[in-house]
């Protein structure tokens, strides 16, 4: 069945800004009187917005978190994304090539995209077509599934028709909850050990590492579904 829509996640999959948040939010967690490294939180928290990790921490430790982290990781997470972010590689040709109509969906703010997208050719290669779950329709974040399926009838296409392209866990969950089909992707340098393993088992149906696999992935995928 041949796929009528592309929805790209954007950090961790077009750009390398996951790594940068990790770096951020452990620090930050850290110095409340949370432990925890970079690593762990790529690991477990990839794909959530700031507020729903801090939420999810409060809860599991008891340690109380000031509601003050939300602007600080905003201040510093702003000049690490304007001096340090690099797009993943092989990106902007592979978007650029695709066949098929194409969009993002992503937790991120609608400025905050817009910003990281700008610094490379991607911004115009999507616009209009980006979407932050944070502000379009139900405005849930991942890992809800209503981003994706606001994409899906933004473009009037039937959820079973689109793949998506994510790098965690909790997006995989979100795009599979939509009815859409995932690949996975493991080449941002927040990737570790088990990654793969770990979005096949939130129901992706293969995992890439190098975006110029994408293309034979897509089309291979039609033919995985026609002979199913």
């Amino acid at each position: 069945m041949e796929p009528q829509l592309i929805i790209f996640d954007c950090d961790g999959v077009l750009v390398d800004s996951e790594i940068l948040a990790a770096e951020v939010e452990s620090k930050l967690l850290t110095e409340s009187g949370y432990p925890i490294e970079a690593e762990a939180i790529a690991e477990r928290f990839a794909g959530l917005t700031w507020t729903d990790i801090l939420i999810q921490v409060e809860k599991e430790s008891g340690v109380p978190i000031s509601a003050s982290l939300i602007e600080e990781s905003a201040r510093q997470m702003d000049h690490k994304l304007r001096h340090e972010l690099n797009v993943i590689e092989g990106i902007e040709p592979v978007v650029a090539a695709l066949k098929y109509p194409k969009c993002i969906a992503s937790n991120s703010t609608s400025a905050s995209l817009k910003m990281m997208l700008e610094q490379s050719s991607l911004y115009e290669l999507f616009a209009p077509n980006i979407f932050s779950a944070r502000e379009v329709g139900t405005r849930k974040s991942k890992p809800a599934p209503d981003v994706y399926i606001y994409a899906a009838k933004h473009f009037n296409v039937d959820p079973a028709r689109c793949i998506v392209i994510e790098d965690s866990a909790h997006g995989v969950h979100a795009a599979v909850t939509a009815g859409m089909r995932v690949i996975g992707f493991t080449g941002g340098a927040h990737t570790y050990p088990g990654h793969a393993d770990k979005l096949t088992d939130a129901g992706a149906e293969t995992v890439i590492s190098r975006h110029r696999d994408l293309p034979a992935v897509i089309e291979a995928m039609a033919v995985w579904s026609e002979a199913v």
